[in-house]
């Protein structure tokens, strides 16, 4: 193999941005990759003419203007607003909890109605201090919404009764006292035209690229012919977990070509009863619009992570994050090596977040 400045693991946004700034400087970078194709989990695929999220929603907002006048080099983006639904039993919700959510649970109209219900509710639970993220929940939108609408999901999604999860993760949630199905407030939201895929297709343009390329199989070779490695995998693999190992959770999808025009009538519908073993359905047509005459539907099964499992979210409980702390310190060591995205900085990254981090590591490592 021929020497390069910079060895990056991983062709996700991360890894493919680091590369794309490093090359227009004049650095000669090669990026590996264990899949068989570009991109992470950010990979569309096209089928039956619709661009398919193979890995799971992605859905591109942000507030910062910087962020996406940068993505906005690669892809024009369309006008789509994430506006997903609820399926509970036989009855359907709007997200975010807003006043179509509580007109549907209460039958009422205005938002004083919505907010005596809920006030009178957390009043009724007696916590003023939540400790886990049902009695944040609760705290937040009182027991009706938490039962039907958060308890389920999320004990699903994370694989732990809510009473064990860490409070801080519902406060993703937005509510809102108005009737705006906007998910997001930000203020730049939409979808790739083309998918994601070619993205990242440009960013490595004239950059050379290994696919089905582990970087743990090659390791020793690998490491001889690059000044730097960009890491974008586990950090408790790359130090060979010798802390112990963190956690993660993992998914697994069931993707579907139906021979009809639409099956949901929605991007992402989301079902909250516990025991419907998936959290949502996605129906990737939705998402640009289209109107093609068959549709690709995939169904999401969060499931328990084990060694060689794809590790999708990180288990930010407090345990696991003391242990990343150890691994951190070691990183922060190494003059040799970058640590970056979801997993190599064992966060829950949103994909304007991986960017913002990127480029702020792009900055610190080959200045302006």
């Amino acid at each position: 193999m021929d020497c390069y400045d910079y060895l990056i693991v991983g062709t996700g946004l991360f890894g493919s941005i680091f590369a794309y700034e490093a090359n227009k400087r004049g650095k000669k970078c090669l990026i590996i990759d264990k899949r068989s194709h570009i991109g992470g989990n950010v990979y569309t695929e096209e089928v039956e003419e619709i661009n398919v999220h193979k890995y799971g929603a992605h859905i591109f907002h942000t507030s910062d203007k910087m962020i996406w006048d940068y993505i906005q080099q690669f892809a024009d983006f369309n006008r789509y607003t994430n506006s997903p639904i609820a399926i509970y039993k036989d009855e359907v919700y709007n997200m975010p909890f807003n006043m179509n959510t509580f007109s549907r649970l209460w039958n009422i109209k205005t938002p004083k109605e919505a907010k005596e219900i809920i006030e009178k509710q957390k009043e009724e639970s007696g916590i003023t201090e939540p400790k886990n993220l049902e009695e944040q929940a609760i705290s937040m939108v009182g027991k009706d919404i938490y039962e039907k609408l958060v308890k389920g999901y999320t004990g699903k999604q994370w694989g732990r009764p809510c009473t064990e999860l860490p409070s801080f993760i519902i406060k993703r949630l937005p509510v809102r006292f108005t009737y705006d199905n906007n998910y997001f407030n930000d203020l730049y939201q939409g979808i790739p035209i083309g998918g994601y895929t070619k993205i990242i297709e440009k960013m490595l343009t004239g950059i050379d690229t290994k696919l089905n390329y582990d970087y743990f199989e090659h390791r020793d070779e690998l490491n001889q012919i690059a000044d730097k490695i960009v890491f974008t995998g586990m950090i408790d693999q790359f130090y060979d977990y010798k802390f112990g190992t963190l956690e993660y959770r993992s998914l697994r999808f069931e993707t579907e070509v139906l021979d009809e025009e639409n099956y949901q009538g929605n991007a992402v519908v989301n079902y909250t009863e516990y025991d419907i073993p998936y959290t949502r359905i996605i129906e990737h047509k939705h998402f640009e619009f289209g109107n093609q005459p068959k549709t690709v539907i995939t169904k999401e099964y969060p499931s328990k992570w084990e060694k060689g499992d794809e590790p999708y979210y990180p288990m930010n409980d407090e345990k696991n994050n003391t242990l990343y702390a150890k691994y951190k310190e070691l990183a922060d060591q190494e003059n040799n090596v970058i640590f970056g995205g979801r997993l190599g900085q064992y966060k829950y990254y949103d994909m304007h977040n991986v960017i913002a981090e990127a480029l702020k590591c792009v900055d610190k490592e080959l200045g302006d």
